[in-house]
C-alpha cells in the first residue's frame, strides 16, 4: 500500500490491517514526532518499528522491538503502551476516541520517553508520559494500525522531536546531583561554564563574586561572604539591624554555619551528629524553617532508635527537592523562597544594579547574581571585567521593553505570564531575547505559548524570527505547515510572506501538506515573492508589466529564484485554455523556465490518460485542496455529503437537510408516502421509499436526484480504491 499520496489525504484502515509509507518515518532513529488526525469507535492504533511492515502486519504478531500505543482500548477506556508485546502502560482514559469527528493527537518519541498529547501541535495538551528504562534507539518507522473497526486517519505528519519540560526537569536536576556531588567531594572549584547554558545557585557558595554580605564566625574570626537577597528569601536575617552588612557569630563553629549556607545554597548539607543541635539553634535564630524542620525530625528519629550520640559521624539533611515546579526551570529551591525573589524585582530591596533601556530610562532595580543564574552571557558580562563588572548601572540598547521586562519578570518569578492582546509579538520578541541571553528553557516555554496561539495572520511574522535560531526547528515546521495549508490566505491577505528567506519559502512549496485552490494562486505567490514588493501582483499584471520592463528590472537580485520555484507550480494541472494563453504571453517569451513548464504541461494534456512514466513526478500529481474532506469510514457513518449538508455545512447539530431546504431531492415519480424526500435522506433506512418508474426516451426509468445547491460543489477521489474513498465538497460563493 504506498504512501506517497495517501499521506496527503484521508486514509481508512481495515479492521487488523496497518498502513506504512516511507513518508511515515523519522528523521532521524529513536526520535520523532507523528501528529495525525483520527475518527474510530476505539483502538487507534500506532507502531513504531525500525522498518516497516506489510498491510497485513499486526502488532501481536511481530518478534522484533517495537512500540505500540493504543488510544481508546478495551472499548474507547482506556490508554495502553506495549514494548515488543508486552503491556508496560494499562491506564484509564475515558473517551479518547470518537466516531463522529476526527480528533486531532500527537505522540513523540525521544530517547525512550514516548508522549502522548491532543492538539494539532507537539507539546500542547499532555496526555501521558513514559520513559522507557531500556530505550530502543532504533525505531523510526510508523504504522497505522486498528484493532476490529475501521479507523480513519487524515493530515498525518512527521515532525521532529524536542524535549518536554519534564526532560528539561530531568536535565535540571540532573544538573543539581551533579552540582551536589561535587560539593559533597570536595570539588567546589569554579565550574566549566562551557557545560551548562545555566548556572547553579550551588556555584555561589562562600563565593566572593557579586557578595555583598559577610559573616564573621568562631574564635578565629573566620570571614566568610554570601548574598543577601538569597539569604532573605531564605529566612530572617538581620540586615536592616546589624551594622552594614557584616553579621557577627563568634559563639558559632565554622562549620555550622558552612553547613547553614551549604543548605541554603544548595539544598542539603551534611554535618557531623554532634553538631546536629549546634545547627538547630543557630537555623532556628535565623528562621529557617525547612531546616529547623529537617533537623528536629533527624533528632526525633535518632532519638526514637537509641542511636542520639555526641559522635563524629556524618548526617545528610536534604530539603524536600524543587519548589514551585511551575515550568521546571527555576534555579531556586528549598529554602529559597521563590515569591520573597519575585518581590525584589518589584521593590529593588537589596539590588546592585540599576538596568536602563535606551530611550525608556531606567526598567527597574536587579541582582546581578539572579540575573547570572539564568543567563550564561549576563553572568559572563558582570563577572569578565568589562565595565559592567563593576559598573552600578548597565544599558540595553535595541532590546524592545515590553518583551525585556517579561524576560526579568520570568527570571525573579520562574514563570512566564503575557496579559496583551498582540501576544504573538510579544512572544516572538521575548523569544529572540532568550536566544540573545541564551535561557533555553524560556526559548521551550515560549515556542510552545507560540504553538498555541498561531494563527495565519501571525506565521509569517514568527517564520522570519526563528529561522535564524537553531533550537527552534520544532516551531519553524509548524509554521510551515501552518502556512502551506493555509496558502491561499497566507498569500494574499498579505505581502508579509515576501520578507521571507528563499530557503523557507522553498521548503513552505514542496510541503506535503501544501493545500490550495488553484495552482494559478502558486504561481502568483510566487512572482509576488520574486517581486519582493508590498503588493500582491497576478501572473497577468506581471506579464503586462513585461511589456515594459525585462525581468531583471522587474526581479532584481531574486532573478535567479524565478526559475528555482517555479518548478513547485504544477502547471499540468491547469486547464488547456489558461496554459494555451500562458504560452502566448510575455512571460513565457522572457523567462526560458516558465516557457518549457508550460509546453511540459500542454503536452501532458495532449497525452491524456496514455501518459507514460516520465510523468510521475510531484508536479503531475493533485495537490491536498481546501475542500472539506468527507471520509467514508463505513456504512451509516456521520462522514457523508448528505449528513454534512444536514448540518449546515459544518454550521450546527444535524437536522433533515431537506426540512433545512439545504438540498433539493427529486424522483422519477411524484411525491407519495413511497416516494418521500425526506424519508431518502434521514437517518433511518426505510426499504419502502421508492421511485416509481418514468418513460424518458422510450425507456422506463427510475431515478433519485439530490441537488447540493449552486453554491456547492462535490469532488471524488480515489474512486478505483473504495478503501481510500474520499469526497470533497467546497463553498464556492
Amino acid at each position: 500500500m504506498g504512501f506517497v499520496e495517501e499521506s496527503k489525504r484521508p486514509l481508512t484502515v481495515a479492521p487488523f490491517e496497518c498502513a506504512w509509507g516511507e513518508e511515515l518515518r523519522f528523521g532521524e532513529p529513536g526520535r520523532g514526532c507523528v501528529a495525525f488526525e483520527a475518527s474510530a469507535q476505539n483502538d487507534v492504533t500506532l507502531v513504531f518499528r525500525q522498518q516497516p511492515g506489510s498491510q497485513h502486519y499486526h502488532y501481536k504478531m511481530d518478534s522484533s522491538r517495537h512500540y505500540t500505543v493504543i488510544l481508546g482500548s478495551h472499548r474507547n477506556k482506556r490508554l495502553r503502551i506495549e514494548v515488543d508485546g508486552s503491556t508496560v502502560v494499562d491506564v484509564a482514559a475515558l473517551g479518547l476516541c470518537c466516531s463522529f469527528s476526527f480528533q486531532a493527537y500527537w505522540i513523540s518519541i525521544y530517547d525512550g520517553l514516548i508522549s502522548i498529547g491532543r492538539g494539532r501541535h507537539p507539546n500542547s495538551y499532555l496526555l501521558f508520559q513514559w520513559l522507557d528504562p531500556d530505550p530502543n534507539p532504533n525505531v523510526q518507522y510508523v504504522g497505522l494500525s486498528s484493532w476490529d473497526k475501521h479507523v480513519g486517519y487524515r493530515n498525518i505528519s512527521i515532525l521532529p522531536s524536542a524535549p518536554q519540560n519534564s526532560i528539561l526537569w530531568s536535565q535540571m536536576e540532573h544538573a543539581y546531583v551533579h552540582s551536589e556531588q561535587r560539593l559533597c567531594s570536595g570539588k567546589r572549584g569554579t565550574r566549566d561554564d562551557s557545560d551548562s547554558d545555566q548556572r547553579l545557585l550551588a556555584d555561589f557558595l562562600e563565593s566572593w563574586d557579586f557578595s555583598d554580605a559577610i559573616f564573621v564566625v568562631g574564635t578565629e574570626r573566620k570571614v566568610v561572604p554570601a548574598h543577601r537577597v538569597v539569604l532573605c528569601a531564605s529566612g530572617d536575617f538581620p540586615f536592616e539591624v546589624v551594622d552594614g552588612a557584616t553579621i557577627e557569630l563568634p559563639s558559632v563553629p565554622y562549620p555550622v554555619l558552612h553547613s547553614l549556607l551549604e543548605y541554603i545554597y544548595t539544598g542539603s548539607t551534611q554535618i557531623a551528629e554532634w553538631l546536629l543541635s549546634s545547627l538547630l539553634e543557630l537555623s532556628s535564630h535565623f528562621k529557617v524553617e525547612p531546616l529547623v524542620k529537617c533537623c528536629k525530625e533527624v533528632i526525633v528519629s535518632l532519638e526514637a532508635d537509641k542511636k542520639f550520640s555526641a559522635s563524629g559521624k556524618l548526617l545528610t539533611l536534604s530539603s524536600s527537592g524543587f519548589q514551585d515546579r511551575k515550568i521546571g526551570s527555576s534555579p531556586f529551591k528549598s529554602p529559597v523562597n521563590s515569591q520573597k525573589i519575585g518581590q525584589f524585582l518589584a521593590n529593588g530591596k537589596y539590588s546592585d544594579i540599576n538596568i536602563y533601556v535606551n530611550g525608556h530610562g531606567l526598567v527597574t532595580k536587579g541582582h546581578k547574581l539572579i540575573l547570572s543564574l539564568w543567563s550564561m552571557p549576563l553572568a559572563k558580562m558582570f563577572t569578565n571585567g568589562m565595565k559592567e563588572s563593576s559598573a552600578s548601572d548597565v544599558f540595553f540598547e535595541d532590546v524592545p521593553p515590553e518583551a525585556f521586562f517579561l524576560l526579568l519578570q520570568f527570571m525573579y518569578h520562574g514563570e512566564l505570564k503575557v496579559d496583551t492582546q498582540d501576544i504573538t509579538s510579544v512572544l516572538v520578541q521575548l523569544l529572540l531575547l532568550s536566544d540573545q541571553f541564551a535561557i533555553t528553557v524560556l526559548q521551550f516555554e515560549c515556542c510552545k505559548q507560540i504553538m498555541e496561539c498561531l494563527s495565519e495572520d501571525t506565521v509569517c511574522s514568527v517564520l522570519q524570527a526563528v529561522s535564524s535560531i537553531p533550537s527552534c526547528k520544532l516551531l519553524e515546521e509548524v509554521c510551515k505547515r501552518n502556512f502551506a495549508t493555509h496558502f491561499d490566505y497566507c498569500t494574499t491577505a498579505c505581502t508579509d510572506f515576501v520578507l521571507l528567506d528563499e530557503a523557507t519559502f522553498k521548503d513552505i512549496l514542496q510541503h506535503r501538506d501544501m493545500t490550495v485552490t488553484s495552482e494559478e494562486r502558486v504561481l502568483d505567490a510566487i512572482l509576488t515573492w520574486c517581486m519582493g514588493t508590498c503588493e500582491t501582483f497576478y501572473w497577468t499584471s506581471v506579464d503586462k508589466l513585461l511589456r515594459t520592463s525585462t525581468p531583471e528590472q522587474l526581479f532584481g537580485k531574486r532573478l535567479s529564484a524565478v526559475g528555482t520555484l517555479l518548478p513547485f507550480v504544477r502547471f499540468p494541472l491547469m486547464q488547456l485554455p489558461m496554459l494555451k494563453r500562458m504560452e502566448r504571453s510575455n512571460l513565457a517569451n522572457r523567462i526560458q523556465a516558465f516557457r518549457q513548464l508550460v509546453a511540459e504541461a500542454i503536452e501532458f494534456s495532449h497525452a491524456g490518460q496514455w501518459t507514460s512514466t516520465s510523468y510521475e513526478c510531484e508536479r503531475f500529481q493533485h495537490r491536498r485542496s481546501s475542500y472539506k474532506e468527507l471520509q467514508y469510514i463505513s456504512d451509516g457513518d456521520s462522514n457523508g455529503v448528505i449528513y454534512y449538508a444536514g448540518t449546515s455545512f459544518g454550521k450546527h447539530q444535524w437536522m433533515n437537510p431537506v426540512l433545512a431546504k439545504n438540498i433539493t431531492v427529486v424522483a422519477s415519480s411524484p411525491n407519495s408516502r413511497h416516494t418521500d424526500p425526506k424519508a431518502l435522506v434521514s437517518k433511518t433506512y426505510q426499504g419502502t421509499c421508492v421511485a416509481g418508474p418514468c418513460i424518458e426516451d422510450g425507456k422506463k426509468l427510475s431515478w433519485w436526484m439530490v441537488d447540493i445547491g449552486q453554491d456547492h460543489q462535490v469532488c471524488f477521489w480515489d474512486l478505483l480504491a473504495p478503501q481510500l474513498a474520499c469526497l470533497l465538497i467546497q463553498d464556492i460563493q
